[in-house]
């Protein structure tokens, strides 16, 4: 099972993925987890990774591209992945073929949710991570226990620098103009759902459920 999820930042990408995960034990592999442990590490990836997602740019094609290549030829994506958050541009969805390609893997299905801006912004927003252990919580929709501290860990709360509003808004202006061709390029594939993402957790996965269920038929 070979599956891309595409959305704009906090359509609920990482949700689907975790679900996914679950159901069919392959990996889930998100350009953003990557780059943003690179930046916790400070390895030099990291830091040119950072300069781009703090500004709430994309990160380059040619550093982007090497990485997601290097992680899919990673054993335990031999039998399925699900790679989110790439493709973003006609040339990563270019390179994906060719790496695929050469691997003897043809893609399953490709997912896009979507959200309206208006929602996204407020979900982004109030997102907060925890600095200790990684946890993430909502002020609206998931609160800590203690507003500033983590349920799990007891770590500090924060708000991302690419979760603040006007990196939000630039963000979601940046993966529109960019990706909206990678939509296309899909679609004339075939290979091509839309769902959408205002929809309850649940009903997003039962749609994505019976599309893979007649893939595989």
């Amino acid at each position: 099972m070979y599956i891309l999820l595409m959305g704009p930042p906090g359509a609920g990408k990482g949700t689907q993925a975790a679900l996914l995960v679950e159901k069919f034990r392959i990996p889930h592999i998100s350009t953003g987890d990557i780059f943003r442990a690179a930046v916790r590490e400070g390895t030099p990836l990291g830091l040119e990774a950072k300069r781009y997602m703090d500004s709430g740019s994309l990160v380059p094609d040619s550093v982007t591209i090497g990485i997601v290549k290097d992680r899919l030829t990673k054993l335990d994506c031999k039998n399925g992945f699900i790679l989110d958050g790439f493709p973003r541009t006609l040339d990563q969805a270019a390179a994906l073929d060719s790496t695929l390609a050469d691997m003897g893997i043809e893609i399953t299905r490709v997912f896009n949710i979507s959200v309206p801006d208006a929602e996204l912004v407020r979900r982004l927003t109030g997102r907060r991570i925890c600095k200790g252990c990684g946890a993430t919580y909502h002020v609206l929709f998931n609160p800590p226990k203690a507003a500033d501290r983590c349920d799990k860990c007891g770590g500090e709360i924060f708000q991302r620098v690419d979760d603040q509003e006007e990196t939000v808004a630039r963000r979601l202006a940046v993966y529109r103009a960019r990706t909206q061709p990678v939509i296309g390029y899909y679609q004339e594939k075939g290979l091509y759902t839309e769902i959408d993402g205002r929809q309850a957790i649940d009903e997003v996965s039962i749609v994505i459920d019976g599309v893979l269920r007649g893939a595989m038929s």
